[in-house]
């Protein structure tokens, strides 16, 4: 039979149109395995086999020219200025340019030390120092490979205070782990516990007591979470931010996390005060904004939505489960046929699905559980972090693990007490708009900052944990049909405070229940 069907792809999911019965029919058996085109299909960025492995990532003089400079040109004299992860120098090597020629060698000699874990680098480095008037021998001397975050140089013989400048190796824990296990050698010790190689180079400084940094890192050293909690609890007591400049737009060649420099200043007591300082965001625009970084929070920038999730907190939350696993499919087979959208199966934007034969009482869960969470901005408006119906945005039953479970993919959310479908798509509608709301108030600030792309607005991940705790929020599971319609036209208004002040009602109602039983 000639043209059994026509299929239709869309930005959401793939629709079948059947031009008769018959060939419905005919195509069922075909559609038990197809594939859909995700909103999130990602460009990832090429990069070097070398550069992955050794984490690096090279600043051109062009930044140190416009954000450094001007913050130390006063200063030149005052400091030995070292780059412990120098490349071919650029964070340094240009402070010879406010040196006069004649006595630029000297400056050099007492001034500028420079350490790379990679000897093409120090070459590279050693040829720029050349074309700025000094000699190789000199140099060499002063350029050096080492493996910096391993062995820390002595540096007990410099005649000036030490001023560490730098643009350090950021390669994720998690990364190494799959990838690179010759570098898991750095979080061992009193290493372990940090999560990437940049909070290394940072914790090392703090030991060896150095007073001044300014240091170029992934703005999830600010924002992140888990991934950043320890370093900054374990950094901040010891240190303040003068000052920081925050990109989220590329400015890198060969990676698309985004950075920020922070220029640091040790304290001159050990305090858990609050970390107070002013900072520009760059991106299309400039805003300047202060920050209060706070211990309570692991000193994290972008408080506010913590302090909802802490305060509106339902006094009996619901219970919320993550991922569907193909070993919950082994233990459940039975005769209903439902279509699971495999996330470990993705290639050039498109998920594969499968059908798998499952008992009722899975059957039964994956009908009243059809909502998941999309953890990653996709760059598109409509494929924004949040709340999606599984059916709607991919015309499946459900979504189901069958590797690894990423915290990046599609990810089925299950819910206990199961919510009647009206009061989902009222959970829907709320974990959104809080959602939506937190990101504007703070510019996103409480997410973490994902990869640097050309879409309108910046990437952002969503934690699972708080997906978890802005849904322990959403109280219509004790609610009475009257308070879930007042709710209800609250969101639809976008009234931010009077669901502020449902919640709180809510909640005064049930703890005086509990305090009289």
């Amino acid at each position: 039979m000639k043209n059994i069907k026509e299929r239709i792809w869309t930005d959401e999911a793939a629709v079948y149109k059947y031009t008769s019965e018959e060939e419905r029919m005919l195509s069922e058996a075909y559609n038990k395995v197809g594939y859909v085109k995700d909103l999130g299909a990602t460009t990832y960025f090429s990069t070097e086999k070398k550069r992955r492995e050794f984490g690096a990532h090279f600043t051109s003089v062009d930044i140190f020219k416009k954000f450094i400079f001007p913050e130390i040109k006063n200063i030149l004299y005052k400091y030995s200025w070292i780059d412990l992860f120098a490349g071919e120098g650029n964070l340094v090597l240009p402070i010879l340019e406010a040196i006069p020629k004649n006595k630029r060698i000297e400056f050099f000699k007492e001034h500028i030390f420079l350490f790379d874990i990679q000897k093409e680098m120090i070459e590279k480095a050693i040829g720029n120092a050349k074309n700025y008037g000094i000699p190789y021998e000199i140099a060499k001397k002063n350029i050096q490979q080492r493996d910096t975050l391993q062995d820390y140089p002595d540096f007990k013989y410099l005649k000036h205070s030490f001023y560490h400048i730098t643009n350090p190796p950021y390669l994720y824990l998690g990364y190494i782990v799959k990838s690179y296990e010759r570098n898991l050698k750095y979080f061992s010790g009193p290493n372990e516990g940090y999560q990437d190689l940049y909070q290394i180079a940072l914790i090392n400084d703090l030991r060896q007591n150095i007073e001044k940094l300014i240091y170029i890192i992934p703005t999830n050293f600010l924002f992140g979470f888990s991934v950043s909690n320890k370093i900054r609890k374990d950094f901040f007591p010891f240190y303040n931010i003068k000052k920081a400049i925050i990109f989220e737009k590329k400015i890198f060649e060969f990676t698309g996390t985004n950075v920020c420099i922070c220029f640091f200043e040790k304290k001159k007591e050990t305090s858990q005060k609050p970390i107070i300082f002013r900072a520009l965001k760059i991106n299309t625009k400039i805003i300047e904004k202060e920050y209060s970084l706070s211990s309570k929070n692991f000193y994290r920038a972008g408080g506010e939505f913590d302090e909802f999730i802490s305060y509106f907190k339902s006094s009996s939350p619901l219970k919320i489960k993550f991922y569907l696993t193909l070993e919950e499919i082994e233990k459940n087979k039975g005769p209903k046929e439902v279509k699971l959208l495999d996330v470990n199966n993705f290639y050039n934007g498109y998920f594969k699905f499968n059908t798998y034969s499952v008992n009722e009482i899975l059957y039964r869960k994956l009908q009243n559980n059809p909502l998941f969470v999309r953890t990653l901005d996709t760059g598109s408006w409509a494929g924004r972090a949040g709340i999606y119906n599984v059916k709607e945005i991919f015309g499946v039953d459900g979504i189901i693990v069958t590797k690894e479970k990423y915290r990046t993919h599609p990810i089925q959310i299950f819910l206990t007490p199961e919510l009647s479908r009206d009061d989902l798509i009222l959970l829907k509608n709320y974990f959104n708009l809080m959602l939506e709301y937190f990101r504007d108030i703070t510019d996103s600030e409480f997410l973490t900052t994902f990869k640097y792309s050309k879409s309108d607005y910046t990437r952002k991940y969503l934690g699972l944990s708080q997906t978890r705790k802005l849904l322990e929020t959403f109280p219509a599971h004790l609610m009475i049909s009257e308070e879930k319609q007042i709710l209800r036209i609250l969101i639809e208004q976008k009234n931010i405070e009077g669901i502020k002040d449902v919640l709180l009602d809510l909640n005064k109602k049930l703890e005086n229940r509990i305090t009289l039983f």
